[in-house]
């Protein structure tokens, strides 16, 4: 067990997502940094799609209960064992009674943190993911406890860990494709709209990002329609919205760009008045 001495600003429990439910309103949820879970597993030798927990801006205290070895990746959280500085993007030997503290961010604002074996927290809809009401929580609270495995495999000694490549965090360009209302855009917009930079509003979280920065809108609305995980949607307004892993299922703005998961990954690390470009691809 994993007891929660302090959850930190917003700590929960994600794998790849709740998929094939969006057909009931229900979101696929999932890490918002797909790289960086699947790092944190693959370090470990655990299966790509296994839970971890997900830290935003600020880490948990989390005492452990059983000996474990962990791998923490993503944002540099100055992750430390009973108070000693330890890698990231690298196997480590957890005893029990150690005590796992975070730090400062020093870039990235979401941390990943995989378990040998796994976490071994409720499926819910075939996902571990946490979404309120789907779930009983939005997230965890101090004094929760989190199942894993325990392990007496003990973590390499090497003072060594994977070099990380760091354009994940500090590229500001954002791959898209064209979304289904783009040509409803004028050439101008157009035009606009992929040699702008935009920036991160106070208004982000793991259902959307908001864009400061407004674009003239004069499309018709549209048809209540599907919308999925990186969806960019223009309001009446010219406010621009990317929708990530807890956005709905459907929606009535136009859809003028749709981000790769790899893009979706990459705007996850960004924070607020942090500037992105957006590149079209085909």
């Amino acid at each position: 067990m994993i007891k929660v001495l302090d959850p930190g600003f917003f700590t929960t429990a994600q794998d790849i997502g709740r998929k094939g439910f969006q057909q009931y309103g229900i979101p696929v949820s999932g890490a918002m940094d797909h790289y960086s879970m699947k790092l944190a597993n693959s370090i470990l030798d655990n299966a790509y799609e296994m839970a971890v927990l997900e830290m935003t801006l600020k880490g948990p205290m989390l005492q452990f209960d059983c000996d474990s070895e962990i791998c923490i990746s993503g944002a540099e959280m100055s992750p430390r064992i009973n108070d000693q500085q330890v890698l990231a993007n690298h196997p480590l030997s957890i005893n029990s009674g150690d005590i796992l503290t975070f730090g400062k961010v020093e870039y990235g604002i979401r941390t990943y943190l995989a378990v040998r074996g796994g976490i071994n927290s409720k499926e819910i809809m075939k996902s571990q993911s946490m979404y309120f009401p789907v779930t009983a929580n939005p997230m965890f609270f101090k004094g929760d406890t989190i199942p894993i495995h325990s392990t007496a495999k003990k973590a390499s000694s090497a003072h060594a860990s994977i070099k990380i490549d760091k354009s994940h965090f500090e590229n500001d360009s954002i791959d898209v494709y064209e979304g289904p209302e783009f040509n409803a855009l004028t050439e101008d917009q157009q035009d606009v709209l992929m040699t702008q930079a935009f920036t991160i509003s106070k208004n982000n979280n793991r259902m959307a990002y908001q864009l400061t920065e407004h674009l003239e809108n004069n499309i018709k609305p549209i048809i209540t329609s599907p919308v999925l995980p990186g969806t960019v949607q223009l309001t009446p307004s010219g406010k621009l919205i990317i929708l990530m892993r807890d956005c709905q299922t459907t929606g009535g703005y136009p859809r003028v760009l749709q981000l790769d998961s790899n893009s979706i990954n990459r705007l996850s690390q960004k924070f607020t008045n942090q500037q992105i470009k957006f590149n079209r691809i085909q």
